[in-house]
């Protein structure tokens, strides 16, 4: 279908013409090679932690930049309720997601490492040579004593991981890390070698500044972005330093690299400023800018207000727990470069509409500095959400969103769920939907403060076609990771 919506334009607008043919879906993920690891339970937990063996959730993908054939995944493996997984497995294709083989960093002492019993919140990017980075946030458990971030590097495709380099550890419980991304830098000649870590740092409150909603989904309820670069293929890392000296919280930072070497790191800014948080008059979606390889950074711009909802189950719109309710990226944006022009493009939920959170998409031709008026890129009913949107630019210019939907829900038991695809061929002016994946049963996926399946899903370019790379629940392990190609139609 096709979504008549403008970007900057009139509205009305005829679509421009360009569609895919969406592949068959593929199954990248496999049977759990944690199983029978006793790490990472946590006896003090209260409510119990419960691990959901064999499931696979909150994927992120990447594409070669040197050949395009070979794609690599990273997924939680394991997931536990009340926070990380026995280990983050990474899948690979050499054939364009025909067929995945799977392999592992040692992130987690599950996955022969030394320091963490369980890692979450997976990432993988590549630099411009093919070199391949993960990073991993490594924890004891939900109880936040400890944290760490860590990367490990690949040479051959994902065949084989480095030793993971520690970039920060923090031992004390006062302050947890949380939320990473890295970023390979794209830019042939230049970013060999090359890549950018940032996450937050982040402070433990009083439970009586947290609301239900923040605490169901973040760690830390305080957190200062932090950066860190490496210019020698991942051997070693700067010190983090902060991305600005401002009290703020920043949540879900993730940087793109523009044509010039600019970085842009976009993030949820949930306060700033002392005092009682979250502090409504500061909630907005940020940008920072560095125009020096991250060593300075401006001052945060305003992107839109923040405004996400509760993401209920319809069939449940009162819920009583959280357990009740699905979990997703409410306060994790996504965000794209066009390597041709530099446009930036950034989704995330939004709720002020409706009331419910749906995907929507705005875009900056000036390095971050502004920002377009926001738009919702999908069909989904006003009355449902629509959540977990993941934007990709390809290389003929298409903007391509993934998201999730509950459009299909009835009144039958259990939450039908689609994934979908919206692609615009002209800079964002109009739209045009189809259909990924689908219907599955949410309701079926592991609960962990709420259905959850991951704050992000995976999808990106390969030339002019795209890779997507989402968890679904299913009725025999709960959740595994699908991959699905969408080639782009002549």
């Amino acid at each position: 279908m096709t979504l008549l919506v403008a970007f900057g334009g009139p509205t009305g607008a005829v679509a421009s013409g360009g569609s895919y043919t969406i592949g068959g879906a593929v199954v990248a993920s496999g049977g759990s090679p944690f199983a029978s690891c006793p790490d990472g339970g946590d006896p003090t937990a209260n409510p119990p932690s419960t691990n959901y063996v064999n499931t696979e959730v909150e994927p992120f993908v990447a594409v070669n930049p040197t050949n395009p054939n070979n794609i690599i995944g990273a997924y939680q493996q394991d997931r536990w309720s009340d926070g990380g997984s026995h280990g983050l497995v990474a899948a690979r294709s050499t054939d364009g997601g025909t067929s995945w083989a799977r392999n592992y960093a040692a992130f987690s002492t599950c996955a022969g490492g030394s320091r963490y019993p369980r890692a979450t919140d997976p990432w993988v990017s590549f630099d411009a040579a093919g070199r391949a980075y993960q990073i991993s946030l490594g924890l004891y458990s939900g109880a936040l004593a400890g944290s760490d971030i860590e990367t490990s590097t690949s040479t051959d495709g994902g065949a084989t991981w480095s030793s993971p380099v520690q970039l920060v550890n923090e031992t004390t419980g006062v302050h947890f890390n949380d939320k990473q991304s890295i970023t390979g830098d794209w830019r042939p000649g230049v970013g060999a070698g090359k890549a950018y870590a940032t996450w937050i740092v982040g402070s433990l409150p009083g439970a009586e500044n947290i609301g239900p909603n923040g605490a169901g989904h973040s760690f830390a309820y305080g957190g200062q972005p932090v950066f860190s670069r490496t210019t020698d293929g991942g051997a070693t890392w700067t010190t983090p330093t902060t991305i600005t000296n401002a009290v703020v919280f920043v949540q879900g930072n993730q940087i793109v690299v523009l044509p010039d070497g600019t970085l842009v790191d976009v993030g949820a800014m949930l306060f700033k400023g002392s005092g009682i948080q979250p502090t409504p008059q500061a909630y907005f979606w940020t940008a920072f800018v560095s125009r020096n390889g991250g060593k300075t950074w401006g001052a945060p711009i305003k992107i839109a207000p923040l405004g996400t909802r509760l993401l209920t189950n319809p069939d449940i719109p009162n819920p009583t727990s959280l357990n009740q309710t699905v979990r997703a990226g409410d306060y994790i944006p996504d965000v794209a470069v066009d390597h041709a022009t530099g446009a930036i493009y950034m989704v995330f939920a939004d709720g002020n509409s409706s009331g419910f959170n749906h995907v929507k998409l705005t875009k900056s031709m000036d390095a971050g500095k502004n920002w377009s008026t926001p738009i919702d890129v999908t069909s989904t009913p006003l009355s449902t959400h629509s959540f977990n949107g993941t934007v990709e630019v390809t290389a003929d210019g298409t903007v391509a969103v993934m998201y999730y939907d509950f459009r299909n829900n009835d009144a039958a038991p259990g939450l039908p769920t689609d994934v979908w695809l919206a692609h615009s061929h002209d800079g964002g002016a109009t739209w045009t939907e189809q259909h990924l994946y689908g219907s599955f049963d949410m309701e079926n996926a592991p609960v962990a403060r709420g259905w959850f399946l991951g704050d992000y899903q995976g999808m990106a370019a390969a030339g002019n076609d795209l890779v997507t790379f989402f968890s679904v629940a299913t009725t025999n392990d709960q959740a595994d990771i699908i991959s699905v190609r969408a080639t782009r139609s002549p």
